[in-house]
């Protein structure tokens, strides 16, 4: 009896309840409990493959800049037609200190002869040659820096050279060049060591040339595939790549050496045992790419004259960058500006990081004593 008492209240209480609410009809609000689901292994494979589709990074650029087509670095958008210099430097330990060199946007280093124990001339390229204030010193050419200075429509200052370039400054496409008009310093060293490129010397030459200071016809392109520097190369994941913290060039005069230093994610460049600075500066001169290419060469007579075979294919190098390294393969076509390419095990074209870079041609007779560790 007191059960259906309880029951009829119930009722009661329902109708009142419905009464007030005008007869609206009452509703409960329904929260589901959070309940924490274990994924099942195919959807874990499935989270595993997702690709991300978010747009590539891209770097910054200021206002009234662009990326250098050498070094992917902003620079003055007025320099953006300038054809860069290729300057020849000695590179015999009576020529030190250089000057300017850590300026350079791109350095090559070759032998030089294959006398005197290989010793080795640097080729500096630079973009923004109006901002040298020494720049040397400055010493003779060979074959070899012409067709590389023709892949840049690079403007070649040097001092000279043996009469094994003349047949090739004849041609139209290598006639832009400047020999032995440059500045005198007074530096206590014998006169072949005397010779720097100095600010007004490169207006002055041009002005007194026909030679344009803007790319010509003869320009073959961009030479490079820069990544952006927000999302430099750094080989994670690539099997094919090693550690490469330190290299040792097989050239015996020189000793040439390039040592990483992770602070900075720099390669810094020593010869003749120690670091190689600035005569002005201090600064120690640094890459961050450094492009290592085996390669034949022909000696032109008894005195060491040689060419490098640079016009080839397949030939094997190494990409170093970050502190690891990759092999690739290199191919530079018989047009007299073929640009030189590079590429990985896969076949694909290479990127390269933002900012300098340093190229060696390395003689393949000497290529087993190349030490990357």
């Amino acid at each position: 009896m007191k059960r259906k008492v309880i029951s009829a209240l119930a009722v009661l209480l329902c109708f009142c309840m419905l009464g007030a609410c005008g007869k609206e009809e009452a509703t409960v609000e329904y929260v589901q409990p959070e309940i924490e689901t274990i994924p099942t292994t195919d959807e874990k494979e499935v989270e595993e493959v997702v690709e991300d589709t978010s747009e590539p990074k891209e770097d910054e650029l200021p206002e009234g800049m662009y990326f250098s087509e050498l070094t992917h670095l902003p620079i003055s958008l007025e320099l953006k037609d300038q054809r860069p210099i290729a300057a020849m430097v000695d590179n015999e330990i009576k020529a030190l200190p250089h000057f300017g060199v850590n300026e350079a946007d791109i350095v090559y280093e070759l032998m030089n002869s294959t006398q005197n124990d290989r010793v080795t001339r640097l080729m500096v390229l630079m973009k923004d040659w109006g901002s040298i204030e020494q720049l040397g010193s400055i010493r003779s050419t060979r074959p070899t820096n012409i067709l590389l200075a023709a892949e840049y429509n690079a403007v070649l200052c040097h001092d000279g050279g043996p009469f094994y370039i003349d047949a090739y400054f004849a041609k139209d496409i290598f006639k832009d060049h400047f020999s032995g008009i440059f500045s005198r310093v007074d530096n206590g060293k014998a006169r072949e060591f005397t010779e720097y490129i100095m600010p007004g010397d490169l207006d002055k030459a041009f002005n007194n040339s026909k030679f344009s200071t803007t790319y010509t016809d003869y320009y073959p392109g961009e030479h490079f595939t820069f990544a952006p520097k927000c999302d430099p190369i750094t080989f994670e994941g690539d099997t094919e790549a090693k550690t490469c913290t330190f290299i040792d060039l097989p050239f015996k005069h020189n000793g040439s050496e390039l040592e990483y230093n992770e602070s900075d994610k720099k390669y810094y460049y020593a010869e003749y045992n120690k670091p190689h600075e600035d005569g002005k500066t201090g600064v120690v001169l640094s890459f961050d790419n450094v492009i290592i290419q085996r390669c034949t060469f022909t000696q032109l007579d008894d005195h060491g004259y040689l060419i490098y075979n640079v016009i080839d294919s397949g030939k094997e190098g190494y990409y170093c960058t970050n502190g690891k390294c990759i092999p690739i393969t290199w191919a530079k076509g018989g047009e007299d500006n073929s640009i030189t390419r590079f590429y990985d095990m896969n076949g694909e074209e290479i990127k390269i990081n933002t900012g300098k870079t340093y190229i060696t041609l390395v003689p393949s007779d000497s290529w087993d004593d190349l030490v990357i560790k």
